[in-house]
């Protein structure tokens, strides 16, 4: 094993590199942070990766005259340095982000990258983050990684040989954790509602947040589902212990839980480490829509910022502002719609917490679609659920307005009328 100082393992960077920051839980913080630090000697580093946590000192000053950033998807902590000259957001499926460093798009000199201990055959795990980091790894001209003996040793395609990096910093730090928080009584009728779409035998797709650990606590009394998603998070083990997720309905990884990473407690953490029921693969295998449809009665639960009266979904942005990003929204909306009885949903509160409508005439300016109102099938709120499949543009703003906010359904009701008479 090379294993080096921090400052060694940072001096793999120089000036007009393209290094591949690891994200979610993975985050190697320390190390890139390390990297930071040079930004005196440093100029036009480039950043690439989908969502990080934590704090990124390239996107803070001083230190971000140095880097440049260019990411697949805004978390919190690169968004203002994204709606900025600093950065910039890259418009991609989650599926398909692989596809840049696999065909030198965007080749990657670096990848930055955090490893569990190697096993007795020299292996180590890429832990809870396997998504868009292998390949990047598997292209990257050079790799540095934190070994860490608190990452968890996943099962899957997440595996690589200690020959593989370059450089090893040793560290002993818990990766990002992620609270669950208490849900409130809009998002547990929500949860409701979507409940009682799902089907006993279903696989599902979720991600991280209330709503959908709102979903999850109204199926304790199905029967077994399955899990086929790019992500997963604490609202699952309950489900998994009791046995209704079990994997038994599923055509592909019968009886296994498939993921691309995993985001949540400590608790989530111990589970997933060395667990042969869950597999992790690279998101060109997750969100492969070929590989979703397979299964049966996929059931995709997705979230939403905006809908406008026609059904189009705004999910990325709010307004010209980048939010967030395209993801695997798309993969698993259009997977679950040609899977055998399957449900493509999104689940939204009918107003935000400032009281506007979510459900609206039209998008705001500058508004990204990131849903066609053509894959558009099933949306729910607290007040209820729709499914706009088949219905003409008329249809489905009736649909919608029956399921806003009762204090904007006149509004929207009046903006129905002068659009289609």
């Amino acid at each position: 094993m090379n294993v080096v100082s921090l400052e060694q393992a940072a001096a793999y960077v120089q000036s007009g590199t393209r290094i591949f920051v690891q994200g979610a839980a993975m985050t190697p913080n320390t190390l890139i942070n390390a990297i930071c630090r040079r930004h005196e000697e440093l100029r036009d580093v480039e950043i690439i990766s989908i969502h990080t946590d934590g704090e990124v000192l390239f996107a803070q000053e001083p230190y971000r005259k140095a880097f440049r950033i260019n990411t697949c998807f805004v978390g919190g902590n690169v968004r203002k340095a994204v709606n900025t000259n600093q950065g910039d957001y890259i418009p991609i499926f989650l599926s398909e982000i692989h596809l840049l460093f696999r065909r030198d798009i965007l080749p990657v000199d670096v990848a930055v990258v955090q490893v569990s201990p190697p096993d007795k055959h020299g292996f180590c795990s890429l832990g809870a983050s396997v998504d868009v980091t292998l390949p990047a790894v598997q292209k990257a001209k050079k790799v540095i990684a934190q070994l860490n003996p608190m990452v968890p040793r996943t099962h899957g395609d997440g595996i690589i040989h200690i020959k593989q990096i370059d450089a090893l910093v040793e560290v002993s730090e818990p990766i990002h954790a992620y609270p669950v928080l208490p849900i409130s009584e809009t998002e547990a009728q929500i949860g409701r509602n979507v409940a009682s779409l799902v089907e006993d035998g279903a696989t599902l797709q979720m991600g991280i947040g209330n709503i959908p650990n709102a979903v999850l606590q109204n199926l304790g009394g199905h029967k077994n589902l399955g899990i086929h998603t790019e992500m997963f998070s604490d609202g699952i083990l309950p489900l998994v212990h009791s046995g209704v997720i079990n994997g038994a309905c599923k055509k592909i990884d019968t009886n296994m839980i498939v993921t691309s990473f995993a985001a949540g407690s400590q608790k989530l953490y111990d589970f997933i480490d060395d667990n042969p029921l869950v597999h992790f693969r690279e998101a060109a295998y997750t969100n492969d829509t070929a590989n979703i449809r397979t299964n049966p009665r996929v059931t995709a639960i997705n979230s939403a910022i905006e809908i406008d009266l026609t059904g189009q979904v705004c999910a990325d942005t709010i307004g010209s502002y980048q939010y967030s990003g395209v993801g695997g929204q798309m993969d698993f909306i259009r997977g679950a719609s040609l899977s055998e009885g399957g449900k493509p949903i999104f689940a939204l509160s009918s107003s935000t917490a400032k009281g506007v409508s979510k459900i609206t005439p039209f998008l705001k300016h500058g508004a990204g679609v990131t849903t066609t109102r053509a894959h558009v099938h099933y949306v729910v709120t607290e007040y209820g659920c729709v499914d706009l499949f088949g219905k003409n543009l008329q249809q489905r703003a009736k649909a919608l307005i029956s399921i806003a906010h009762p204090d904007h359904r006149e509004t929207l009701e009046a903006a129905a009328h002068e659009r289609f008479g």
